[in-house]
């Protein structure tokens, strides 16, 4: 995994994710899902390219029970961009990396 992504889960979630001074990109994933590892190398890639302005995270749902309930996850990927403790952006599924880049940029 990139340097640029770092993996969190319950424990740590608050810390790193509502406690962040950057706007963060959470990507909740898990290892059996086809989707979320076509969309992974993606996410490393925007994050190698919007690391100062964007913390990235990611959460493995099987891992994290509770984090992926409180943000209602359903399915998987969904991509969550959250910013002063609030959801700004959410998206369902694989999505290519200039749409990441869109979501990203828009709620900046």
């Amino acid at each position: 995994m990139a340097e640029f992504v770092m993996e969190v889960n319950d424990s740590n979630f608050e810390k790193e994710v509502i406690n962040s001074s950057l706007p963060v990109f959470v990507d909740f994933w898990a290892p059996w899902c086809g989707p979320c590892r076509m969309v992974s190398p993606v996410v490393d890639e925007v994050a190698k390219e919007m690391s100062e302005k964007v913390k990235f995270v990611k959460v493995n749902v099987d891992e994290s029970p509770e984090t992926a309930s409180k943000y209602g996850i359903m399915s998987i990927p969904t991509l969550l961009l959250i910013k002063n403790k609030e959801v700004v952006a959410q998206q369902i599924g694989a999505i290519p990396k200039p749409m990441i880049k869109n979501m990203i940029e828009k709620a900046l």
